[in-house]
């Protein structure tokens, strides 16, 4: 899967991944290859991605927005920490 995330000021990641996790509005979820479309809201937390290499990267994220489509990931953050 590839992802982008983006702030306002800057774009903070890009690359392929296998998974993440979220702290979606309704509560957690994670996304992974070929997960269905979605548009969900996001709370402040942490984000954790799974990079194809098995790295585990943390963001701590201060609410946004995510869409999931054909395997393409595009997460909006108001603001963004690296925590790893």
């Amino acid at each position: 899967m590839k992802i982008e995330i983006i702030t306002p000021d800057d774009k903070i990641y890009e690359g392929d991944i296998k998974s993440i996790r979220v702290p979606g509005s309704k509560g957690s979820f994670q996304v992974l290859k070929d997960h269905a479309p979605i548009v969900s809201t996001l709370d402040p937390g942490m984000i954790y991605i799974v990079d194809n290499a098995g790295n585990e990267i943390k963001y701590k994220i201060s609410g946004g927005v995510i869409e999931v489509k054909m395997n393409k990931i595009i997460l909006l953050a108001e603001s963004v920490l690296e925590t790893s």
